[in-house]
Formats: C-alpha cells, sequence, structure tokens
C-alpha cells in the first residue's frame, strides 16, 4: 500500500527554454535525495529523464518525463519538460499535473522566449510559480543583474530565497536560516523583503510582524503557500546542477514551502456540456469519488498504450472500476504504475497528488478524465491553449501497400503529441501532418522510420484553393444515347447565382409540372455536387454558389437516373463557363510575437508577402504582437523565416478567417497547371 499521505506529496514541473539545463537539474535532483546512485551525463546519454534514442541523439528533451523519489518524508512527482518552441505541446499538457510550476533559466542567457511563455502559462492555469536559476557557476555571468531584468520583466514579486556565494560554488539560505555573505546583495536585506511580502496576505501576522519585528519560519509557512497560490510571491532559488550548489536548498524548498495537494489551489472540472456545464473543484479527499485527469498517453512498444493521470481526487487502486469521460462502460484497472523516466514500477494505490498510470486501455485518450461515478453527465476540463500546429508536410509511403501501416502509425504519434495533427484534405487528395516547426516534424518522421519502420517522401502541402462563380447565367444540357437497346434520355435547365462568401451551396428545386420527375430531382442534383468537387478552372473544390433547376425533359422509357447525373453535371459545367468563375485563395488571420527590435522587419515581410497589418501591441519583456491577414499561398516555410529574423526568439499562429479571389496572374498560372494536369491524364 501507499506509504505517503496526500500532505506528504509535491508535484512540480521543471519548464524553461532549452538549454536552460532542466533535465540535468532533475538528474541532480534525484542523485541528491538518493535515488539514483550516480549522475548521468547529456552528452553520454545515460539520463533518467532523456532516456528515448531520440533525445540521446539529438541531446535535448523531446518530451515530458515523470519521476518521482522521497526526501526528508516526503514524496516527490518530478515533470521534465521539453524547452524548445517546436515541442511545447509537452509541456503545457504537464501544468495541469502539478501544483507548482519551476520555470529555470540560464544564468548565462538569461530570459528567452519559453521563458516568458511558460510564466503565462503557468500563470493562466492558476499554479504556484518558483524561478530557479540555473549553471550559476558559469564564467562571465551577471547574476545581479538577471535578478534585476527577472523582477523588471515578471514583477518585484520575484524575490530571491537564497543568494549564490563564491562564485557560484554554493548558496546562502535567505528563508530559514539568513546569515553569511553572498556574491552580491545583503542576505538580511532579501529576508526583510520575503517576511515583508509573505505577511501581506495575512492580516493578523502583519500586526504581530510590525510588532514583534520579527517573525519565525513556522509562523510563515501558511502565509507563504497562500502568497504563492495567490501569485503574490514568486521565490527565486540559485542552483547549479552541474556542481551541486544550491541542490540540496532548493529540495529543502521543495519540501518545506511547496504546497501539496491540500494546499494548492484546486483543479476546476466541469460537468455536463456547453453553457450548461457545471463548475466543481476537485477536493484532495481520499475518501471521495475518483477524479484523476490523463495529461499524457505513452504508446510503448512492449507495454502498448499508456495513460498518465494525476489523481485529484480519491483513491485509485487495483481493481478499481473506472469510466473515462462520459462512457458508460467502466475498465477494471489491472496493474497500476508509477514512472521512473522509462521504467513503469508497479503500485498498489494512488492518492490525490499521486501522479500514475493505467496500461491497455485502449478508450483513453489525452485529456481524457477518470472517475468510479455511474453519473452520465460528461466530466472533463476546460481544453488547454496548446500552441497551434501550422507547420505542414504531405507525406505518403516509400513502399506500396505501407498505406494503411502509414495511417495506424500517424494515429499513434497523434494520440501521443496534442500538439501533432494529421489532416486528410479531401480537396487535394493529400495526407498532411501538422507540427509546431520544421525540428517537430523532423523528429516525428526520424521516429516513424527508426521505430515503426516506416519511410515516406514528404513535399510542402498544396494550398487549399477554392473555385465560384462571379455572375449570375444559365446552363443546359440533353443527355441523349441509344445504343440499340434502351437508351438514356434527360434534359436539365438551371440558373446559377454567386453567393456572398462563406455561405457554401446551395441546390433549389423549381421545376413544376413535372417537366423533370421528382424522382430524378436527386440525380440531377448528385450530376451537380460532382462539378463541386473540381471546378472547371483550376480543379479545386467550388463553393458560395446557388444552382435553381427550373426545366427539363425527360421520356417515359428512356429516362434514368444516369442520365439525369451526366445532363445536371454537363449543365451546371456550362453554366460555370459562362459565369466568370475566378479562383478563390484562403486568407488567414496572423498573430507574431518577436521582439520589439524585428517589428519593422517583420511588417515589411508580411507587406511584401501581400498581407495587411491590423495593429501592434506590446507585451511584457520587451516584445510585441503583431497582427494582420495575409494568403496563406505566400507563409510556406515561414517558421524558418520568422526563426531568422528574430534569431529564434519569435512564434506565430494563423487561423483561417476567409476567402478572396486570387490575382489574375495567380489564376492564369493554377489554370494552365491544371489543364495541363488534364492533358496528362
Amino acid at each position: 500500500m501507499s506509504i505517503h499521505a496526500t500532505e506528504a506529496i509535491r508535484t512540480l514541473a521543471l519548464v524553461g527554454h532549452g538549454g536552460s539545463g532542466k533535465t540535468s537539474l532533475a538528474e541532480a535532483l534525484l542523485f541528491k535525495a538518493g535515488a539514483i546512485n550516480a549522475m548521468g551525463s547529456l552528452e553520454r546519454g545515460t539520463t533518467v529523464c532523456d532516456y528515448d534514442p531520440l533525445e540521446r541523439t539529438h541531446q535535448h528533451s523531446l518530451k515530458a518525463a515523470i519521476v518521482n523519489f522521497n526526501h526528508a518524508g516526503t514524496h516527490v512527482h518530478l515533470i521534465d519538460t521539453p524547452g524548445y518552441p517546436d515541442f511545447m505541446g509537452q509541456a503545457i499538457s504537464a501544468l495541469p499535473a502539478v501544483e507548482t510550476a519551476a520555470i529555470v533559466i540560464n544564468a548565462s542567457t538569461g530570459i528567452e522566449m519559453i521563458t516568458s511563455r511558460m510564466m503565462q502559462w503557468a500563470a493562466k492555469g492558476k499554479l504556484c510559480r518558483m524561478i530557479v536559476v540555473n549553471k550559476i557557476d558559469a564564467e562571465n555571468v551577471d547574476l545581479s543583474g538577471l535578478l534585476e531584468k527577472i523582477q523588471a520583466t515578471f514583477g518585484p514579486e520575484c524575490l530571491p530565497i537564497n543568494l549564490p556565494a563564491d562564485s557560484g560554488k554554493r548558496v546562502v539560505d535567505c528563508f530559514f536560516n539568513p546569515a553569511g555573505d553572498s556574491d552580491f546583495s545583503s542576505v538580511a536585506r532579501a529576508h526583510s523583503a520575503l517576511v515583508d511580502q509573505v505577511v501581506e496576505v495575512d492580516e493578523d501576522l502583519m500586526a504581530l510582524y510590525l510588532e514583534q519585528g520579527e517573525i519565525s519560519p513556522e509562523q510563515l509557512h501558511a502565509p507563504f503557500e497562500a502568497a504563492l497560490r495567490q501569485g503574490h510571491l514568486i521565490p527565486v532559488c540559485f542552483v547549479s546542477a552541474r556542481n551541486g550548489a544550491g541542490v540540496g536548498e532548493l529540495l529543502d524548498v521543495i519540501v518545506r514551502l511547496l504546497p501539496n495537494p491540500a494546499e494548492g489551489n484546486p483543479q476546476l472540472f466541469l460537468k455536463g456540456e456547453g453553457a450548461a456545464a457545471e463548475e466543481m473543484y476537485a477536493q484532495p479527499d481520499p475518501q471521495k469519488h475518483v477524479l484523476a485527469h490523463v495529461f499524457k498517453v505513452i504508446i510503448d512498444p512492449f507495454v502498448g498504450k499508456l495513460g498518465v493521470f494525476r489523481v485529484h481526487q480519491g483513491t485509485i487502486t487495483r481493481d478499481t472500476q473506472l469510466f473515462i469521460g462520459d462512457g458508460r462502460k467502466p475498465f477494471k484497472v489491472g496493474h497500476l504504475f508509477v514512472l521512473r523516466g522509462k521504467d513503469y514500477v508497479e503500485t498498489d494505490v494512488c492518492v490525490p497528488g499521486d501522479i500514475g498510470a493505467v496500461a491497455k486501455v485502449d478508450e483513453i485518450e489525452f485529456d481524457s478524465v477518470l472517475h468510479d461515478s455511474r453519473d452520465e453527465d460528461h466530466i472533463h476540463l476546460r481544453p488547454l491553449d496548446f500552441p497551434k500546429p501550422m507547420h505542414g508536410l504531405a507525406v505518403e509511403p516509400k513502399r506500396r501497400g505501407d498505406e494503411q501501416r502509414l495511417f495506424e502509425v500517424l494515429h499513434r504519434l497523434e494520440a501521443e503529441d496534442p500538439c501533432f495533427r494529421v489532416e486528410r484534405s479531401a480537396a487535394t487528395h493529400e495526407t498532411v501532418i501538422r507540427g509546431l516547426g520544421d525540428l517537430h516534424l523532423r523528429c516525428v518522421l526520424e521516429k516513424m522510420a527508426q521505430q515503426y519502420h516506416v519511410e515516406v517522401d514528404t513535399r510542402p502541402p498544396r494550398i487549399p484553393y477554392r473555385e465560384t462563380v462571379t455572375v449570375n447565367t444559365e446552363g443546359h444540357h440533353r443527355h441523349k444515347k441509344q445504343t440499340g437497346g434502351a437508351g438514356q434520355f434527360g434534359e436539365v435547365f438551371l440558373r446559377v447565382e454567386p453567393l456572398a462568401r462563406g455561405e457554401g451551396f446551395s441546390f433549389v428545386n423549381s421545376v413544376y409540372g413535372g417537366a423533370i420527375p421528382s424522382q430524378f430531382i436527386p440525380a440531377v442534383e448528385k450530376g451537380v455536387r460532382q462539378v463541386l468537387e473540381a471546378g472547371p478552372v483550376a480543379g479545386y473544390p467550388v463553393q458560395d454558389v446557388k444552382v435553381t433547376v427550373y426545366d427539363g425533359k425527360h421520356h417515359p422509357v428512356d429516362s434514368k437516373e444516369v442520365a439525369f447525373v451526366a445532363a445536371g453535371k454537363k449543365a451546371f459545367l456550362d453554366a460555370m463557363l459562362k459565369a466568370r468563375p475566378i479562383v478563390l485563395e484562403p486568407i488567414v488571420n496572423i498573430e507574431v510575437i518577436a521582439p520589439d527590435a524585428s517589428i519593422g522587419e517583420i511588417t515589411g515581410d508580411l507587406s511584401a508577402k501581400r498581407g495587411v497589418i491590423n495593429g501592434t501591441q506590446p507585451l511584457r519583456g520587451n516584445n510585441v504582437a503583431i497582427t494582420g491577414q495575409v494568403p496563406l499561398s505566400e507563409l510556406n516555410n515561414y517558421q524558418s523565416r520568422i526563426k531568422a529574423v528574430t534569431a529564434g526568439q519569435g512564434s506565430y499562429s494563423l487561423e483561417l478567417s476567409h476567402y478572396e479571389p486570387v490575382p489574375p496572374a495567380v489564376q492564369q498560372q493554377l489554370a494552365s497547371q491544371y489543364k495541363g494536369v488534364r492533358e496528362e491524364d
């Protein structure tokens, strides 16, 4: 059975920009706590968290890794997350599983793009936050200046709980035992600033502090955690994972000051659908009904599908029967695991605050909620605000016969990664994979080849153009075929009208007097819809068109469904060619987040791409948000362009806005290409 109670659990995620040393810090914490006998090395590929062959090849984290250890009577669940922008989905998905987000900063490079993003995401999730400045023993680091910049960027509530000493060889405690000298600032002054900040959340304690002039750390425990929950305090710790400076002190902060699951901000669940959904907060009570959230899915080649969850309420044991979301069929927990890197260790029980896993339950998906209530209402969390996967590649198997295998592998990868998407485009007849960047998709392709032995050819995806008409016109066709036996006859008259952008397609039957018998009207519509799939100009789907069938003729013997399908198709083509057809291109809303020094180059580049700039909005940390609209066809490989312009500090997101006519030169080019393809066929 469990050897720890909920009050003895701490959960935290190490988040931050790539290269800040999160994996090395996790390794140092495991070693200091006695969970491993020796520290692993990123260069040798021996760390507990970066165990995947691809991670060892690239020497940085590609996914969130979960470990646990015991220290000073406390059980700690630690999640090491990737720091590169292309893998942010893995970091964001870990946040609902913890009470505290530890934002790790590289002392040499300072505040970077993902540093700011993770601070924002953690605050939005109402998590307690702390900042860990790593690599304090690096040469030529300005730790005093970095602390000032942290406070200027994230607020004066960012206060050091320890300070570096002896050029980063050790740290001096500023909270429990504020004595000694540091490399900069005053330990006594840092202690006073911490106490002043903490007592502000408790009026009675503030009065006592003003009366006595000093407060013991024990008296500050509860208000310290209240300040963390409210975002009124963000403690700053200095460490060096390489030489071990501050690692023991960080463990003490985790155990003695960070909130346990009963003290953190409770997780909000929703019961029901839409606007009528009822809010319900999880209570970390082991006696209540189970509420657990699946924040990670692993497809293991030996164990199968593994659902990794955080228990927010109730107790899960072997043989517990659980429901998934609004599913009415329960499953029985056969094996219950806790994760230590690549190892799955069986356990008997998971209490509120624990991170566990169950295997071989195919119905479990990312973001599922596990519960033991037979209530039929759908229990779920609000969807997380993930970056949209914009970088795309069209893929097809290199070997014939691998189509089904490719489909299965892609959907396994999609189940594991919340920011990886697989699309099948009916308009372009392509399978398109989308991720957060070139590196993201490159790693996906490497995994497909190495783990699943599926190799693919790739190319940029085609732009989903559309076609429409611009004027009202009429079309007519008589289909007559005589082959010696029963013939085919059908005649159709129809009108075509343009609709407003985004209205799609409308089919209206205005035939009176039985000119076309009612049983053949669906056949006419079927013929019309065949043209909708591939327009006459460039072969793209037709939209924003109204078709009205108003007359026709039939033959009592020779009229058949196939005849009216053909007549409807040819009549619509006849009308389309006379209705001044045009090609439409997708226009997307774009938001670029970049350093303010890059504004001029980015706006100029978007304008050169036929874009329109709608405005700019300053953000914290010398960043700015640039919004506008631009044709999607102009944004091919824009991820690389943004990285080059902003030195890797920028990011962007897209959202379909509307369709507009392409320039005449582009339409002519697309029509010529389509003509060439038809001639080849």
